[in-house]
């Protein structure tokens, strides 16, 4: 009966996703075409995996971000290797935060970066501030030529930019969700996705929470349950980049 089901779910896929490849996912498998497949790497930035960024900071802790920031490189490689779209996203503000909100936006009361340079002003105008160290992509995952890069002011990818537009335009589908914070701008982008009809699929080794980890267990279980698939960096590879020479050549 099992394997009814996902001969079912597959070609269920086939008519939304494309005629593709099929990736090992929670709660069943998933077809996905990789031409209409994005990469959507979330705020691999400074501000979110370094010590003295804004995470550090505010009290959150990145010493274990290392491992995942491993897997998302190797998930980007293997999306290059693929002809997949990568995307990267930058969250934050103007040095002014004047695209944070003023005192009128719950993102004002809410963001844990503003709340931070509330308690010590001397960090007013770093913590995710465009141009700032803090901002920018880490060294090990610079963008290439054919790579989107989208700044974004909330947490959603969605939310006041132009990444709808951007992937209808392309055909694609289909988003495969890396970076951090797990609980916040990938699930807050992969709900709104799931929304505007878009298949998504979180990585979960290469994701990262803000918090404790039962957080990452509470979101990837809101995935798989009500708003998409989770599978891991291994299976992304081995569904889209088979032959390890080709991943080689593409690094």
């Amino acid at each position: 009966m099992s394997q009814v089901n996902t001969h079912t779910v597959i070609s269920d896929f086939t008519e939304a996703t494309g005629q593709g490849k099929t990736l090992k996912a929670e709660p069943e498998n998933i077809q996905f075409a990789p031409e209409q497949t994005a990469l959507i790497v979330i705020d691999m930035q400074n501000a979110y995996t370094s010590m003295g960024g804004y995470l550090d900071l505010a009290g959150f802790d990145v010493s274990a971000t290392q491992p995942v920031v491993q897997n998302i490189k190797k998930a980007v490689e293997a999306a290059h290797a693929a002809n997949i779209q990568v995307i990267y996203f930058k969250n934050g503000w103007d040095d002014q935060y004047v695209e944070a909100g003023g005192r009128g936006s719950p993102n004002f009361h809410k963001s844990n970066a503003l709340k931070t340079m509330r308690k010590q002003p001397e960090l007013q105008g770093k913590l995710l501030a465009k141009g700032g160290w803090d901002f920018e992509l880490i060294d090990e995952l610079q963008p290439l030529a054919q790579d989107l890069v989208i700044e974004k002011p909330r947490y959603s990818g969605f939310f006041n930019t132009a990444l709808d537009s951007m992937l209808r335009a392309r055909g694609i589908r289909n988003l495969v969700f890396v970076g951090i914070a797990t609980n916040v701008c990938v699930e807050s982008t992969l709900r709104d996705g799931f929304f505007l009809e878009y298949f998504g699929v979180a990585l979960k080794d290469a994701c990262y929470q803000a918090g404790p980890a039962e957080m990452q267990a509470a979101s990837l279980y809101n995935i798989k349950t009500f708003f998409g698939w989770v599978s891991d960096t291994q299976s992304f590879i081995d569904t889209f980049v088979p032959n390890t020479d080709q991943l080689a050549k593409s690094a």
